[in-house]
């Protein structure tokens, strides 16, 4: 890997030199829908909900929240109804009872099986530690200065699988790798100590040295300019045939990759060399998301540190065999189509299969209504229980191919894309 990296280092120059002014026939493909990634992201768009809330009640004495409370919550909580009717559906979580001053006014506190998932989950978080900070760390070491706005790496917390008071933790028991420092603007940022060069090595590397037997044999062609390293694709059914679709991402994919981790600032902003670079630096960075997805005004909240343009849907909705733009739950997310499998995340990670256990208690209370309440005891089984992951929840998940055959493609040379002008919906 290290072999890898420092012949990658030596000839970035080169490869800027004689390849950022070449010029590629890009097709622009009209938009099909996905419906077992927009089923997942509805689920996981609940589950946000809920867990926010499990925090707020566990974190903010006197830990419970009141209807009044709850009133101006559904838009930070990026929910479709109003946060009262959607605490209410979920009995098994959150048990409702009168305020003991005004009895009037409905309160919330948990139930004793969201409070042992509460616990389960600190325990992932401890045993997961290291690769938390690990995480954390190559999420700075991507970005311009290597330090980051507080204000947007909170935005992405849940989707990066963070807990809490991250911050606050890393920093004070971490002082040799972060800190927090006040930015131009004195905004509080996120500020990497040291490089961590073990750390530089991004998923898409890791994934073709794996697919080449360790990499010996790729990295004798690679270095004999012989091969690039290759993304993953996965295109709606009928895209991959059609001769110009295979011919342009042939193309694309041939051009030399450049590390997220690696300066790019020399790169002509225009050049295909730098497209492929904002396709790499979004690939890495929903490689390090949970569900390998989130909101597209979470990483636009990035594009000045990551040097991307603020409008990147324009690359996204260009690479459909990379990544999928959903619109569902009222709001834009950009998801990478590797990281599933027929609706099922293909690597669920610890924190990914514990928020299944947890989708499960939501959705027997969602089912089963006051009646979930008498299973609470069998639920209880389920923290302990490995085999359990919440991927099965997923009644509506099909083959991702038939569900986007239904779509239709269209070939742009020189027009734009028809999500160029999608609104912020986030």
């Amino acid at each position: 890997m290290n072999k890898f990296r420092t012949t990658t280092i030596t000839t970035l120059q080169t490869t800027i030199n004689h390849q950022q002014h070449r010029t590629i026939t890009k097709v622009r493909l009209k938009w099909v829908p996905n419906h077992s990634l927009d089923n997942q992201i509805s689920i996981h768009t609940d589950l946000k909900a809920a867990t926010l809330l499990k925090d707020a009640i566990i974190h903010r004495p006197p830990h419970f929240l009141t209807a009044k409370t709850l009133s101006n919550t559904q838009k930070p909580l990026g929910l479709t109804v109003p946060t009262f009717r959607f605490i209410r559906r979920y009995p098994t979580l959150f048990e409702e009872y009168p305020h003991p001053k005004y009895p009037s006014l409905p309160c919330f506190k948990l139930t004793n099986i969201a409070i042992n998932l509460h616990k389960l989950e600190n325990n992932i978080y401890q045993n997961q530690e290291n690769k938390i900070v690990e995480k954390l760390c190559r999420l700075l070491m991507m970005s311009r200065d290597r330090q980051l706005p507080v204000r947007a790496v909170h935005s992405l917390r849940w989707d990066l699988g963070f807990p809490y008071d991250y911050d606050r933790i890393l920093v004070e028991k971490y002082p040799d790798k972060f800190r927090i420092v006040n930015d131009s603007n004195g905004l509080p940022s996120l500020k990497l100590v040291n490089w961590v060069d073990e750390f530089a090595v991004s998923e898409l590397q890791k994934s073709n040295e794996l697919n080449n037997n360790g990499g010996d044999d790729y990295y004798r062609r690679f270095t004999r300019g012989q091969s690039a390293l290759t993304f993953p694709l996965s295109f709606p059914r009928g895209y991959g045939l059609q001769k110009k679709v295979k011919s342009w991402m042939d193309e694309f994919q041939k051009l030399p990759y450049i590390s997220p981790y690696e300066d790019s600032s020399k790169i002509d902003p225009n050049s295909e060399l730098m497209e492929k670079r904002i396709v790499g630096v979004l690939h890495e960075l929903l490689s390090l998301t949970v569900y390998k997805k989130t909101k597209r005004n979470y990483l636009r909240h990035l594009t000045d540190e990551y040097n991307m343009p603020f409008r990147f849907t324009r690359i996204v909705t260009r690479y459909p065999g990379i990544f999928y733009l959903s619109l569902k739950c009222k709001t834009t997310s950009v998801a990478l189509k590797e990281g599933y499998n027929k609706g099922r995340l293909v690597k669920p990670c610890e924190i990914a299969k514990y928020r299944g256990k947890f989708h499960h208690v939501m959705r027997t209370g969602l089912v089963y209504r006051k009646k979930g309440l008498e299973m609470l005891p069998e639920l209880g089984k389920l923290v302990e229980d490995d085999t359990i992951d919440g991927q099965d929840d997923d009644d509506n998940a099909t083959n991702d191919e038939e569900d986007e055959s239904s779509g239709e493609w269209v070939d742009h040379e020189d027009g734009d894309s028809e999500f160029d002008d999608v609104s912020d919906r986030d």
